[in-house]
Formats: structure tokens, sequence, C-alpha cells
């Protein structure tokens, strides 16, 4: 008669074959020892592991991941205390390279970022930290990921998310930036005034130059009229003798009047007429009156 398994082997059986029995999920990855040694890694689905003898010693995530790092103090080149926090994206290529490789991979890469940051940040001045942060981005990716390569691990991305100067530096900070703020309005209103200044000179200008216009418009209106009124009385006397006559007797009481002035004229004056034409005279006597007055 064959023996008969008692409950409790059969309870230690099927809790056997139950951790036999793994499911890997997507994304997922499962390093598998047998007696201690590396043996393989489990693939998405369903796996079975020998009781005993394999055991999973490392279930870890195959997709990109975030990690955080925490504020960080830090000197500029230019001496100037700052303080950096940060967040790496990382994915994990090898899981088996990272397990074998360092103890605690996320504590490694955290002091691994934190010292690069520090070295980051001593290369540059205050002023640059701002200014250049995507080019310290950059510089961050590039040597985290070269340093991560031998543990499996790819870094996709690194953001500098914050940098805090200390209270005193960022107190200085504001004072520059307020005296900055106000020399710019100092310009801005010195500029204006400039400006202001130069219209209403410009405005000063163009008046006296449209009063030179008109005067001077003013002053061929009158030569204009006074030809016109000598072409006229010429006319008026060479059609009618009589009024010819008249006009010879009120030059002749102008040329008594006149001599007396040609006589008291400094440097003595020349009067160039037409005996035989009134009129020619006429106007001469009143060019010669208003030159001496």
């Amino acid at each position: 008669m064959e023996p008969v398994l008692g409950l409790p082997a059969l309870v230690v059986m099927a809790f056997l074959g139950l951790n036999s029995v793994k499911v890997t999920s997507g994304g997922q990855s499962r390093l598998v020892e047998r007696l201690g040694k590396y043996d393989r890694q489990l693939q998405p689905g369903l796996s079975f592991v020998l009781p005993v003898v394999e055991k999973v010693v490392s279930h870890e995530s195959l997709k990109e991941r975030v990690l955080d790092i925490p504020p960080q103090q830090c000197i500029t080149r230019d001496n100037v205390s700052i303080e950096v926090d940060a967040v790496v994206y990382w994915q994990l290529l090898e899981h088996a390279r990272a397990y074998y490789a360092v103890d605690n991979l996320q504590a490694a890469m955290v002091n691994l970022v934190l010292t690069q940051i520090r070295a980051e940040m001593g290369k540059l001045d205050l002023d640059q930290t701002f200014t250049t942060r995507q080019e310290v981005n950059e510089a961050l990716l590039r040597e985290l990921d070269q340093a991560t390569d031998p543990w499996g691990v790819k870094v996709t991305r690194v953001e500098m998310r914050d940098i805090k100067p200390s209270a005193g530096v960022q107190q200085a900070m504001e004072q520059q930036m307020t005296a900055e703020r106000e020399k710019r309005a100092a310009i801005l209103r010195s500029e204006g005034v400039k400006e202001s200044e130069l219209n209403a000179a410009r405005g000063r200008a163009q008046a006296l130059i449209l009063q030179a216009e008109a005067e001077a418009r003013q002053q061929t209106l009158q030569a204009e009229a006074r030809a016109s009124a000598a072409t006229r009385l010429a006319e008026a006397i060479e059609a009618n003798p009589a009024t010819a006559e008249a006009l010879r007797l009120l030059l002749a009481s102008e040329w008594m009047a006149m001599g007396e002035q040609l006589a008291q004229a400094k440097g003595g004056s020349v009067l160039m007429v037409d005996p035989q034409s009134p009129a020619s005279l006429l106007a001469a006597l009143k060019g010669l009156q208003q030159g001496q007055t």
C-alpha cells in the first residue's frame, strides 16, 4: 500500500508551485539567480522558476523615470553662494548590469548629479547661471549620460528647476535692478525734454521762415503796386495834356523843396530823370525823398 502524503506536505507543495509561477508585466524586468549566480532575465508574460534552486533577486521598471534632486548649495566662479535643485529623467536599459554594477542605483545617481551640478556652477559667474541655463542642462545631460553608461542607465533629460542666491545677494540684485530702472526712467525723461525743446526750436524756426516769406511777399506786392500806379499815371498824363501841365506845376513846387534837401545831403546826390516825362520825374523825386528820410 503506497503512503499517502499528509496535509502539511500538500500545503508545502502548493506553496512552492505558486511561487514558481511568475507573471511579468510589460515594461517590467525580473532577474533570476540559480544557486546564487545570475542566470537570466524574465521577459514580459508567464515564466517559471525552480523552487529552492532559483530565486528572483530584482524587479525593476524599464520605463522612463523621474529622479528629483534636492536643493544643493553651490559656489559660483565669482564666489557667490546659490541654491540649485534639478530633475533628471532616466531609463533602465540593462537591468542586470545596473543590479550588479552598483549597490543602490538611485542613491548613486543622486550623488552623481549633485557632484556634476556643483562642478558646472563653479565654472560660471552668477549672471551666467541665469542666462546660460539651457547650456548647463545640455552639459549635465552629456556628462551624466556618459557617467551612468557603465550602469546600463540612459539619462534622457536634465532640467535645472530653480536657482536661488542667498538673501544678501538677492537684496543686492533687487537694489541693482531698482537703480537700473531709475536710470532708464531718467534717460527717458531727459530724452523727452530734449525732444520737446527740439520741437519748440523747429516751431520757432518755421515761424520765422513763414514771417520772412510773408514780409518778402508783402514787399513784392507793394513794389508791384507802386510800379502799376506809376504806369497808370504815365498813361494818364500821355492821354491828357492838361493833366501833364498840372503835374508840371506840382513838380515845380516839389523841385524847390527837394533842392534844399539835395543841398543838405551828405556826400551829394545825383538825380537821373527824363525832363520830357513828368511821371518819371515825379517817381524820381519820390524815391529821392524816401532815400533821404
